[in-house]
């Protein structure tokens, strides 16, 4: 039997408006909470419970500090939200996370990607994903009357944060956009642009073509996902001179520091001399 806390935790979700990926992390992470503790009332838990958690996470589990951080949100969700219990969190700290750089392919890479990728719904996908820089979720939702051929962009209806947001319709991505259309046709009540039973294709399609071509490609993972796709987008922009804002702007990210940790990855010192180069050579 599904503990009460949880359809209240949902409903606060839906209130909010949180997407569904969010909503199904907070409701998995409260419900391993709730089998954590053992059936033992909520109000009888205290922090040394949370923490007891994640320590049983990162310790016994070993999951990453990033997950572990995840589950303690939703868990605290739970507990300020749907409880209105006030947790002091000086005693459930988050834990310090290693900042790895974005996962980006290079130009080179990208062009192999695309060349073998034969399905042309699936190189559309990719190309909106490197072309316009959207998430897998963003590309797997667009809609039909999102593409403005003539101002060459795309209209984000739903983005990270129910955001809109202007996307740039790279020209070769268009052509491929209208090589789908022709010969698939796609109908859609909602226009998806790329429809599967029940709404629009799920990023799983889009990840999955995006591991074969890679794999037709002889490119080799390295953790790369389909994000990384948006990483390059951003960071071969960097490359060609667009400034920050600009970038910042097209990606719909909250923060400029989200868009300048590609400052770390774009090649900017490949026309900078090093200091050493101007030194007079020592006596040997």
């Amino acid at each position: 039997m599904q503990h009460p806390i949880l359809a209240k935790v949902r409903s606060d979700i839906e209130l909010r408006n949180y997407s569904d990926g969010t909503a199904a992390v907070y409701l998995r992470a409260c419900t391993r909470y709730l089998e954590h503790i053992g059936g033992r009332p909520l109000e009888e838990t205290s922090e040394s419970d949370l923490r007891a958690f994640c320590e049983h996470l990162a310790g016994d589990c070993g999951l990453a500090p990033k997950t572990v951080n995840t589950y303690l949100g939703a868990v605290l969700f739970m507990y300020e939200v749907g409880l209105d219990r006030t947790v002091n969190r000086r005693q459930v700290p988050y834990m310090r996370e290693r900042r790895a750089l974005p996962k980006v392919f290079s130009r080179e890479e990208v062009a192999a990607i695309l060349s073998s990728t034969p399905d042309v719904g699936h190189r559309a996908m990719i190309s909106l994903g490197y072309g316009s820089g959207l998430r897998v979720s963003e590309a797997c939702a667009l809609r039909v009357r999102d593409v403005d051929s003539g101002a060459m962009r795309l209209l984000v209806e739903d983005g990270k944060g129910a955001k809109e947001r202007w996307a740039p319709l790279g020209a070769r991505t268009l052509a491929t956009l209208r090589e789908y259309w022709v010969e698939r046709r796609p109908e859609s009540e909602e226009g998806w642009m790329f429809p599967a039973p029940g709404g629009h294709a799920g990023a799983h399609v889009a990840r999955r073509a995006l591991r074969e071509s890679m794999r037709r490609a002889g490119v080799e993972p390295r953790g790369r996902s389909f994000h990384a796709l948006r990483a390059s987008f951003a960071t071969h922009l960097l490359e060609d001179g667009v400034d920050l804002m600009t970038i910042r702007s097209l990606m719909g990210h909250a923060s400029l520091s989200s868009t300048a940790v590609y400052l770390n990855v774009a090649n900017l010192a490949a026309d900078v001399a090093s200091p050493i180069d101007r030194v007079a050579p020592a006596c040997r």
